[in-house]
């Protein structure tokens, strides 16, 4: 059509993607209500900080919901790995022996992919356990598309920036998070003791910024917590 301008849907994705805090929800998801979606707090315990190469040596999740955690639901699990381990036995009390008679990491991913597209998932460095999970699944031909996350260390930063032009060091460690919002002191270095303890930091940093539960998941991508991805072989757009 002569003098028609047209936009690819790639550029528009982009657009969107500004529009919306950098994260581009899809369409039957983004406006769920905070205060219904369901959740699953999640929890890697890794060999390293860098996504590339760390390994899982055991993982952790809980579900939970308006308030409310679903203690029946609890999942553990060490996760075999070989090579080497770094300080992770030592920092989260595992032993070699133990951990080389872990489960296969497959079985683990499978189970927590399904609930990908029914659970938002809850984490605290979202950034690199998803990064991990993304390698190890791609690995393992495990694919799932669209996992929305809301990541607890960026609302903390977010909050954290409206006090502070340079942020105190270690002010966003999940101790010391949950300090801020008055939360008991929790066991750490366990995967699934962190899932607990990251899934009532959400609770409380939710409870604080949107008290009458007025807030979608749209309305929340401006403080940078919510991502959108896809794992494993799926391709990431």
């Amino acid at each position: 059509m002569s003098g028609a301008t047209t936009t690819s849907p790639s550029w528009w994705g982009r657009i969107q993607r500004w529009m919306n805090g950098g994260v581009l929800l899809p369409d039957d998801r983004k406006h769920l209500m905070l205060r219904d979606v369901p959740l699953l707090a999640v929890d890697l315990e890794l060999t390293s900080l860098d996504p590339k190469r760390s390994k899982i040596t055991s993982v952790g999740w809980v579900e939970g919901k308006a308030g409310s955690i679903e203690v029946s639901s609890c999942y553990y699990n060490v996760i075999r790995a070989t090579g080497d381990l770094e300080q992770s036995p030592v920092i989260h009390g595992l032993t070699a022996d133990t951990i080389a008679q872990g489960a296969h990491v497959k079985e683990a991913l499978v189970k927590l992919s399904r609930y990908a597209q029914t659970h938002v998932w809850v984490l605290h460095n979202a950034g690199l356990d998803m990064a991990v999970l993304d390698r190890v699944m791609a690995a393992n031909n495990i694919s799932v598309s669209n996992v929305i996350t809301l990541d607890t260390l960026k609302l903390a930063v977010y909050q954290l920036q409206k006090q502070h032009e340079v942020l105190p060091p270690n002010s966003a460690t999940l101790t010391v998070c949950r300090q801020r919002h008055n939360l008991p002191l929790a066991p750490a270095h366990n995967a699934l003791d962190d899932a607990m303890a990251t899934l009532q930091l959400w609770f409380a940093q939710y409870y604080q910024l949107d008290p009458k539960g007025t807030l979608s998941l749209l309305d929340f991508t401006h403080t940078q917590a919510v991502g959108c991805r896809n794992l494993g072989k799926v391709e990431n757009k």
